[in-house]
């Protein structure tokens, strides 16, 4: 996990490139890259693994406007408004790094705010490189950065967007990196947990509130967060991974390009998470959207819970019948826990961790054979599967196929026998017997006209 490496910070003004080489040394394409100024806002970690050496973290930051007096300017259209909280954002990042990989844009050359730029990070007295990027050919390298040179830093020229010198640069880096640096040993794999849901649900919020640490901005405007961001933190000798995502809205309604790729990030998150939290906004209700998202998670078997933020603005009445309308929602996946909270007064909270390692947990059950079948007789033998068209269906035995979610598969004389409501009889009693309570699970039949030999 990044936050447990040592960790090399990219700074620089908007429309450098940071995000571009964020991608290119993680090898991924994590943060979202556009040709508009501003894209990215929140800091994002990532990992650089090396074949020559330890691994090393890199922290993505937003780009900073300063003036000459070392004070906040407005920036671009991407990020006006936020510029305090971005700057906040990159001196902490800034302070936590071990090094600071200054970026800059060799098309453009020195501007006047890369020089103010400068002074701030001179005065963080951390081991700094100036990378020159979009550089692009060896030829044009002279020329490119002779003006940098006067910065003071140690200086080297890449191209992000075409790969030139990055793993140069990798090495480079790697070099900043203090001598007597204790790697920790490998530990447990953190808990990833993805935040799903629409924009403005206080999805940021919920992750400064739990995590302890005011690692997203914040702001009433809805769509503030963009990328999917990583917030890595340890609570009681556990350790978790938030991926706060950007807000999903109803495709019509998505007309911006930035907006697109940070939708289809937010749910690609949710697949590779291990909990998946959807948030919904207490005093906007639950909508067709949240819905979809619903049916989309459950389709997906995606171990999930509803969390419902905001609920200390909404009177009782209206949370009541709030509470109504998403067990209506969930009417098939009546396993999907829902829990009341408040980010603004922690209420609920302390709840959220601890149920989303139970989930995990149980998604990792495994029953043996013979457990499974003396329990599931009892069962059958107490309610029997109804008859359809004129026989019923028999059940010779059962086993389990999978975990990540449990799957179980009952092989029995004849599938399409089995009616839907009889299948969630069995679901019931599997979860009910063997305590799986709130993870996602998959029961199967399958036809075999002749009974195994025991």
């Amino acid at each position: 996990m990044a936050s447990q490496l040592p960790q090399i910070v990219l700074i620089g003004r908007p429309n450098v490139g940071k995000s571009t080489l964020f991608n290119r040394l993680i090898r991924s394409n994590r943060a979202i890259t556009h040709d508009r100024p501003g894209v990215t806002r929140d800091r994002m970690e990532g990992v650089v693994r090396r074949k020559s050496g330890p691994a090393f973290g890199i922290v993505d930051t937003g780009g900073i406007t300063l003036d000459g007096t070392s004070a906040i300017t407005e920036g671009p259209a991407g990020i006006r408004g936020f510029e305090q909280e971005i700057l906040q954002q990159a001196e902490a990042a800034m302070q936590e790094a071990v090094a600071v990989a200054f970026v800059v844009d060799g098309r453009d050359g020195l501007l006047p705010m890369d020089e103010f730029l400068a002074s701030r990070v001179r005065r963080m007295n951390k081991p700094t490189i100036l990378v020159v990027n979009k550089v692009d050919g060896l030829e044009k390298e002279d020329a490119m950065t002779a003006e940098f040179h006067g910065l003071g830093f140690p200086l080297m020229a890449v191209s992000a967007e075409h790969g030139a010198n990055i793993r140069l640069l990798e090495e480079t880096l790697a070099d900043l990196i203090p001598a007597d640096w204790e790697h920790e040993p490998e530990q447990e794999a953190a808990l990833r947990l993805a935040m799903l849901g629409r924009p403005n649900a206080g999805k940021s919020s919920l992750v400064n509130a739990i995590s302890g640490q005011q690692r997203m901005i914040v702001s009433d405007i809805a769509g503030t967060t963009r990328d999917s961001v990583d917030v890595s933190f340890e609570l009681e000798g556990e350790r978790y991974v938030f991926v706060d995502t950007a807000g999903i809205r109803r495709r019509t309604k998505i007309t911006d390009s930035v907006e697109k790729f940070s939708v289809n990030s937010s749910i690609k998150s949710s697949t590779k998470a291990d909990v998946t939290l959807l948030v919904i906004d207490a005093t906007a209700g639950a909508s067709q959207q949240d819905k979809r998202l619903m049916d989309m998670l459950d389709e997906r078997k995606t171990p999930f819970i509803v969390i419902v933020n905001k609920s200390d603005l909404v009177p009782r009445d209206s949370l009541k019948q709030l509470q109504k309308n998403l067990e209506e929602m969930l009417a098939f996946c009546p396993h999907v826990p829902v829990l009341l909270t408040s980010a603004l007064t922690a209420s609920g909270i302390a709840r959220i961790l601890p149920l989303a390692r139970r989930i995990h947990e149980e998604c990792a059950v495994r029953i043996g054979t013979g457990q499974l079948n003396r329990a599931m007789e009892e069962v059958i033998t107490r309610h029997q599967p109804p008859v359809v068209k004129r026989v019923r269906a028999k059940f010779y035995y059962l086993t389990q196929a999978e975990v990540n979610p449990p799957t179980f598969v009952f092989f029995v004389s004849d599938a399409d026998r089995i009616p839907e409501t009889y299948a969630r009889y069995l679901e019931r009693a599997l979860r009910k017997i063997f305590g799986i309570t709130h993870a996602p699970m998959r029961v199967r039949f399958r036809s075999t006209h002749k009974k195994r030999e025991k």
